[in-house]
């Protein structure tokens, strides 16, 4: 197998992940990053086809057992190449039965969370006038007080907002769609936002929500660095801090204060989204429910 039809392969791979599967765009650009890693693989040991057998794929986990990335990396390589390789088998084009073994698992962790007061002192770290104290503070309060994950932050647009019904539409992991209330501090500050703040950072027109410095639309490495930011003005360990966190803590606070793991799930997006009209009707319970359990409601 050449390399030009190695490329290939990845691109009809990643092709069926997008349509059959319906992953996102970032999780299939995750399995091309780490299928480039089994190309340069081959290609250092000078083997003439980049189909993975047993011998070559042991060889290959050793290679990164040897190298500075934690388990959790080799985990998810690993498991991109026996998902690559059950595709191929299942196109025909691998039709030999090899058997890729998994790593052995790794202890699972309990997220990590802040409590209540860390939140406050990350969210007051953002307390100033200035534009991007307004933007960073309506940011962080919408990634705790919706528990969105980076990428939903990024993706947001003018059009997501509905102040009228307070509920923000959502486009999460597979291109899925879902609603969340819109409430409390979440709500305000982001009103202070548009009014006070994004006019001046909005030099190149668009209607993404959230802009940087240069009027561009915020990257996931963007709020990363916002979140570490603000998080040492708090004294948090940075340690501790990426944008997930505030997640989790989302999630974990409202289940201290009562809330019930259905309706949490559908806050999250953990669960099958139908269609869009689905969310149009979207279960007023569920706006009450959440007034009551979270914190910054």
């Amino acid at each position: 197998m050449t390399l030009h039809d190695f490329d290939t392969l990845v691109d009809q791979f990643l092709g069926y992940l997008l349509l059959e599967r319906g992953l996102s765009h970032n999780t299939a650009e995750a399995y091309r990053r780490d299928l480039l890693l089994w190309e340069e693989f081959c290609r250092k040991e000078g083997s003439p086809s980049y189909l993975p057998d047993g011998a070559s794929f042991s060889r290959f986990q050793r290679s990164l057992a040897l190298g500075a990335r934690s388990p959790a990396s080799r985990q998810r390589i690993v498991a991109a190449l026996r998902t690559w390789t059950r595709y191929l088998r299942q196109e025909g084009i691998l039709t030999d039965d090899v058997d890729l073994p998994a790593l052995p698992g790794r202890e699972s962790r309990l997220p990590q969370i802040l409590s209540e007061g860390e939140v406050e002192r990350l969210l007051k770290a953002c307390d100033g006038e200035k534009p991007l104290d307004i933007r960073d503070r309506a940011l962080l309060e919408m990634a705790y007080g919706c528990g969105l994950r980076a990428s939903e932050l990024c993706s947001l647009r003018m059009g997501s907002l509905d102040f009228s019904s307070r509920l923000l539409r959502v486009r999460g992991k597979g291109d899925k769609e879902r609603m969340v209330p819109f409430l409390g501090e979440a709500s305000d500050h982001v009103r202070n936002y548009l009014d006070r703040a994004r006019p001046s950072l909005a030099k190149q027109g668009g209607d993404v929500l959230f802009l940087t410095r240069s009027g561009t639309p915020l990257t996931r490495e963007d709020v990363w660095r916002i979140v570490q930011r603000r998080g040492k003005e708090a004294g948090i360990p940075v340690a501790r801090l990426h944008p997930h966190v505030l997640r989790h803590s989302f999630a974990t606070h409202l289940l201290r204060r009562g809330m019930d793991q259905r309706t949490l799930q559908e806050l999250l997006g953990h669960s099958s989204i139908g269609t869009t009209a689905k969310y149009l009707h979207f279960d007023s319970e569920l706006r009450d429910v959440y007034d009551t359990c979270h914190p910054r409601a």
